[in-house]
């Protein structure tokens, strides 16, 4: 059984957009995506699962997290983020309520897109999950090393044996999907229907130079990474000293020049137009780009859950778009 489309506890279909499998179905989607890389990581198991039932009980259809997270962290090893979310989805009955993504290609037990270390580590995701099908399995990281006919066709036997349902790839350069297309398409493999970029009013050049092109002509469903800039958008951060000792220093370092600090003054002056948070106001403009379908955003707790879903139904008029169109042109 998998998710329905559109259940009637969620919000308007107006307020939607849509996932393609491989079989030719879809799924409707709120277009705001979970992540779930805190879970295990800044976020208690408890808060974790909380963050969960709130997302679903607001109408909340996709959750993405990565069989790597969170190695980074002291004493941990991977798959953290994917346990915590399969005991979710054994206990909470909510499995059919749901898809799940996940990603392949930097577990430290499964490095690379070979096709071997693609099918293991798929099998580690199903066994983490507790689940027979991963809803959207992305291709990670590109990896020059092993030929991309090989990974493309690794991701269609796993489509082809019904443990995935559709591919995504995420921080491929464009020349790359391109690629992949052409070799999908010259071998009658399962084509992507998905892109995982890093895109947020402080990183713009990267996707809309090159990546949008491919976007449009592949008619790709866009679900950006990092919306928030690592919580910088959410303008937590007013100056270098705030960042000092955080979990996320280092993620946020980079922007806190006067150039980013004014990308936030002008979230501030449209939030308060709009009675909202910066951070609904920045996951907003990222909705209104060409070609997203959704952005991913992630809570640590509960309680900030609310200012990401308030995106889903905030519309950005023209005025708005303009400003912060301008202010964060030197990123574009």
């Amino acid at each position: 059984m998998h998710p329905k489309e559109a259940p009637s506890d969620s919000p308007d279909a107006a307020d939607r957009t849509t996932l393609r499998f491989a079989d030719g179905s879809s799924a409707d989607l709120l277009p705001l995506v979970l992540g779930g890389n805190t879970f295990g990581w800044t976020s208690s198991e408890d808060d974790g699962r909380a963050v969960l039932d709130a997302f679903v009980d607001s109408g909340g259809t996709l959750i993405d997290t990565a069989d790597m997270y969170s190695s980074w962290a002291p004493g941990h090893s991977g798959g953290e983020s994917e346990i915590i979310l399969g005991r979710w989805l054994a206990t909470s009955g909510r499995r059919d309520r749901v898809l799940v993504a996940t990603k392949v290609s930097e577990h430290p037990q499964y490095k690379g897109l070979s096709a071997s270390t693609v099918a293991a580590a798929a099998d580690g995701s199903l066994l983490r999950r507790g689940t027979d099908r991963i809803d959207l399995y992305y291709a990670h990281f590109d990896d020059p090393s092993t030929p991309l006919e090989e990974t493309a066709a690794a991701f269609d036997a796993l489509v082809k044996a019904g443990k995935i349902r559709a591919i995504g790839l995420s921080n491929y350069s464009a020349d790359r999907v391109a690629e992949w297309f052409r070799i999908a398409r010259g071998n009658g493999l399962s084509l992507p229907v998905a892109l995982e970029p890093h895109y947020n009013l402080v990183h713009r050049h990267d996707f809309e130079s090159s990546l949008l092109d491919v976007v449009r002509r592949e008619n790709l469903a866009v679900f950006p990474y990092f919306s928030l800039a690592a919580g910088f958008l959410t303008g937590k951060y007013r100056s270098p000293k705030d960042a000092e000792g955080v979990d996320r220093a280092g993620m946020v370092a980079g922007f806190l020049t006067p150039e980013g600090f004014g990308v936030v003054d002008a979230l501030d002056a449209v939030a308060r137009r709009h009675g909202v948070s910066p951070a609904t106001v920045a996951l907003a403009w990222l909705r209104s780009r060409p070609g997203v379908a959704a952005p991913i955003a992630s809570a640590r707790i509960p309680s900030q859950l609310p200012a990401l879903l308030a995106s889903v139904t905030l519309d950005l008029d023209e005025q708005d778009v303009t400003a912060l169109d301008m202010v964060s042109r030197p990123y574009a």
